[in-house]
């Protein structure tokens, strides 16, 4: 199953799982503890980023 593509979809799981919106230009920064991400902002992103973001949050495990 490929990562969700859906840049507003993401952002909203990355909220609902407890990382922290702390800003950013083109990309938005989230962190969590010690860990951050950054979510480019486009509508959607390519499936390889969106598999790279799913990683960085440990989503590649929910599978």
């Amino acid at each position: 199953m490929q990562p969700e593509t859906n840049t507003r979809l993401i952002r909203a799981r990355l909220l609902r799982e407890g990382w922290e919106f702390v800003g950013g230009t083109k990309h938005e920064k989230y962190r969590k503890g010690d860990d951050f991400i950054m979510v480019p902002r486009h509508v959607r992103v390519s499936p390889y980023v969106a598999r790279q973001i799913a990683r960085a949050a440990g989503w590649e495990r929910d599978r």
